[in-house]
């Protein structure tokens, strides 16, 4: 008679459960590092690890969950039911895929490449080959999605397969393409365009479950990773167009390359804006096409890790990697990725690891600097290929058909005579105009005495139980009293006037910045904290019942995120006066790709309207080389063909006319403001009530006080106001003084007048506290001397060049500025000031 087998005791099925759980949990923490993850097995190999150096049923099961073609990391994150959700999903058999339809993407991905290879054989094209499965990726993300309430994406992506996402996801026409390649009527863009792998793109892609989702693809210089922050903002626009559903309406997706994720820092400073107020989207999906390669650097040329993502792990997000030669472990991942976003809302990053079939951009050999690598893919199959033949399936027909279908379409390219319209600006943009200033688009900006009195009381209210701290009492009782016109207005009440006009009459207005509610100046407090339990209340969102909405928000100690986010906001929501402001002017130089690659050249290179406005304290005061120059010389030197606007307002109530301007007139451009820090609450400086009710900002202030000067200091900003004051205390009435308020575009016919009303002044000298190698110097002499002023010398004072902008002496700089003074206006010129 046999034994019989016993049940397992309680005690005894709880410890199995228990080691059970251990093994899981080891997995689940390291399996990651022993994953099949490199198609070429030459870079990723598993790494030894003792905790997972174990057998029997518990362990094999798994590791195939998660030491096979999906590898994910996410035991980092913080919140137990979002680690439990990632396990229980991923410790299940995958799911049954469309493998027909993922064959098909397959092989119009790679034949499409193929047939580009060969026809514009050593053009750069940037090839997707050996990441191939991204297109079947995109393709599962928008079917999921659209399954979960999207019905837009907006897609930001490097070159690296940006063609091949062009034609098969966003449905370009192939010959729309290759116009690229034959650079059809090069004339029509002289000076102007882009390469074809930088340029935006619309669309419409219909999911296998017949639903429809808009697609928008950022234009994107080939400063790679700086378009993220740019889509993170044009997200966050048209989610907030759309209103309560926003989220879940619109998808934001970046695709990166591998060393530009590991390398590059504003990826960074665009995911820690995931969460932060003002700039959340609720999670976006961030895909590294992973060639483990960068040009010609190897992987750990790139990243001082393991994995080209794992800077990543810095945020409580998960990260899945997928080896690309899995098409159906790639589609799991697609899907499981966007279930997670629209769950948690928080960013999801899928490092999609493949390989680079050709070099870099196509023109270059790369056997020359990976031999081995190389040798190895010439000998690899497409993933196309691969595929079929794991389904046993015949292409060679398909593959044919596709041949003469791009084929056709490259000579329908060849005979195009004008190049078609890759991107088409949305209906909310079809009010606004870029192009030339004319002068039909000004508009009248001013206010009467009883408009800005009663913004003015609205201002300084706040509710009975609000326990304000005394200097803010103090202050707003002041604001009641310059709206009343019993004292003159600071540049602070002139914007928050300026603000709560726009928004009483339907314009919303967003400004972001660091420290901006308050004001790094303490100039702004336009948002007031009680004192007692720190519940902020913002009087501009309380002015009427049916205003517009007024957000500030203080930024994340960065400056091309931040930035980039708030030029992509303008470009999706035009009719809102959009405003970052940095800190100091200088401050700015972290963001100089932003300002660069997309505010000033936007509309030149991709024919895209911008009107976000670039606030930059600026101004010489002792306070050392990093708190002077906002750098007025970098963005002058970008000045062509009205590209931007660059100003300098000098009064308060110019302020409150130039905000207003920007925001009420239809031509649309970016706008740069080199705003006051001393002059903030400067008496030379502020504005009456009646300077409110001027019809317009005006380009230039002429000389009033003195009629028929004998000699003219044209200066702009701070200096001007310094001259002033000196030359009252010196009774000069020889010497009249003009502002330049708008630098560009230049006012040419205002100045004329300016200088020409007096007739006696044969001297005209541009007066800058900048060094001469800086400043409007170099931008504005050329411009005075070609005024035709007939008998007219022009001259300058300055400081001498110099390698840094200010002397960190305020000492020093108190001398300096005396002897730029001095010679102003003591008649006895020279042509510069030695330092």
């Amino acid at each position: 008679m046999s034994a019989t087998k016993l049940e397992p005791t309680h005690s005894e099925l709880q410890q199995q459960i228990h080691n059970r759980e251990q093994i899981f949990d080891a997995f689940r923490r390291w399996g990651y590092l022993q994953a099949n993850l490199d198609p070429l097995g030459q870079y990723l190999s598993a790494e030894p690890i003792p905790e997972l150096d174990l057998e029997g049923d518990d362990a094999d099961e798994a590791r195939g969950y998660y030491c096979g073609t999906i590898a994910a990391e996410f035991m980092h994150i913080p919140h137990r039911e979002r680690r439990a959700w990632i396990a229980a999903r991923l410790e299940t058999e995958a799911p049954s895929v469309d493998e027909k339809r993922i064959l098909d993407l397959l092989i119009k991905a790679d034949t499409f490449e193929q047939v580009i290879q060969s026809r514009y054989l050593g053009t750069k094209r940037f090839s997707l080959e050996g990441v191939t499965a991204l297109i079947p990726f995109l393709d599962e993300m928008l079917r999921r999605s659209s399954e979960l309430g999207a019905t837009k994406a907006v897609i930001g992506m490097s070159h690296r397969g940006r063609l091949s996402v062009m034609v098969n996801t966003f449905g370009k026409s192939p010959a729309d393409i290759f116009s690229k390649f034959e650079d059809v009527d090069p004339r029509s863009i002289l000076g102007g365009g882009d390469v074809k792998y930088h340029v935006g793109a619309t669309g419409c892609y219909m999911t296998r479950n017949g639903k429809d989702i808009s697609l928008h693809l950022v234009s994107n210089p080939s400063h790679l990773e700086a378009v993220d922050p740019v889509a993170m903002g044009r997200t966050r626009a048209k989610q907030t167009r759309i209103g309560k559903d926003g989220q879940e309406r619109v998808l934001p997706v970046v695709i990166h390359g591998d060393a530009a994720f590991a390398g590059q820092g504003i990826w960074a400073e665009t995911m820690n804006l995931g969460s932060v107020e003002g700039f959340t989207v609720g999670g976006g999906i961030h895909i590294i096409a992973n060639n483990l390669i960068g040009f010609t650097a190897e992987p750990e040329e790139s990243n001082s890790s393991r994995f080209a993502s794992d800077l990543a792990k810095r945020m409580p997000i998960p990260i899945f990697h997928v080896n690309a030669e899995d098409p159906d472990a790639v589609v799991r991942v697609a899907a499981l990725a966007v279930e997670y976003r629209y769950t948690f809302k928080t960013d999801v990053v899928i490092d999609l690891i493949g390989y680079r079939r050709h070099g870099h951009s196509e023109v270059d050999d790369p056997t020359i600097t990976q031999p081995l690598r190389y040798a190895k893919i010439k000998d690899h199959l497409p993933l196309y290929q691969i595929y079929a033949q794991k389904l046993g399936a015949d292409v060679s027909g398909r593959v044919k058909e596709l041949q003469t279908e791009f084929a056709e379409a490259q000579r329908a390219a060849k005979s195009m005579k004008k190049m078609p319209t890759l991107a088409v600006l949305p209906d909310y943009w079809s009010a606004y105009r870029g192009g030339k200033y004319k002068a039909e688009y000004e508009v009248e900006t001013g206010l009467t005495a009883e408009e800005v009195g009663r913004i003015s009381d609205g201002l300084a209210k706040y509710p009975a139980d609000f326990h304000i701290h005394p200097k803010i009492k103090k202050l707003l009782e002041q604001r009641a009293e310059m709206g009343q016109g019993k004292r003159p207005f600071d540049y602070g009440m002139a914007e928050a006037v300026a603000i709560g006009s726009l928004l009483t009459q339907g314009t919303p207005v967003r400004l972001s910045g660091q420290d901006s509610q308050r004001g790094t100046f303490n100039q702004r407090h336009s948002a007031l904290v009680d004192i007692e339990n720190e519940n902020l209340h913002i009087p501009l969102n309380h002015l009427s019942q049916d205003q517009a909405k007024f957000e500030v928000y203080n930024s994340i100690l960065s400056e091309a995120g931040v930035l980039g986010f708030e030029y992509g906001y303008s470009r999706d929501y035009p009719e809102t006066l959009v405003m970052w402001e940095a800190q100091f002017g200088d401050f700015a130089n972290g963001a100089q790709i932003i300002i660069d690659q997309f505010i000033s050249s936007g509309e030149d290179k991709w024919g895209l309207l911008g009107a976000i406005v670039v606030l930059l304290p600026h101004g010489y005061e002792g306070q050392g080389p990093e708190h002077s120059s906002a750098r007025v010389e970098r963005y002058l030197q970008l000045a062509a063909h009205d590209n931007m606007q660059i100003c300098q307002p000098s009064t308060a109530a110019q302020y409150f006319h130039l905000l207003r301007r920007q925001a009420m007139r239809k031509w649309r451009k970016p706008l740069i403001v080199f705003t006051p820090k001393s002059m903030l609450r400067h008496p030379d400086a502020v504005s009456e009530l009646a300077d409110f009710a001027q019809p317009h900002f005006l380009n230039v202030l002429p000389e009033t006080e003195i009629a028929n000067a004998k000699r003219l200091l044209v200066c702009t900003g701070k200096i001007g106001h310094e001259l002033r004051v000196e030359r009252e205390k010196r009774k000069d009435t020889a010497t009249g003084i003009i502002f330049v308020e708008q630098l560009y575009p230049w006012p040419e016919a205002e100045l004329v007048a300016a200088i020409k009303a007096h007739p006696e002044a044969h001297e005209v000298i541009w007066v800058q506290e900048e060094p001469e190698n800086m400043g409007a110097l170099s931008f504005v002499m050329p411009r005075l001397k070609r005024l035709a002023l007939r008998d007219r010398q022009v001259l300058s004072i300055k400081r001498s060049a110099a390698a840094s902008p200010a002397t960190g002496s305020a000492k020093a700089h108190e001398m300096e500025q005396k002897t730029v003074i001095e010679l102003a206006l003591s008649g006895g010129l020279q042509s510069k000031v030695s330092q």
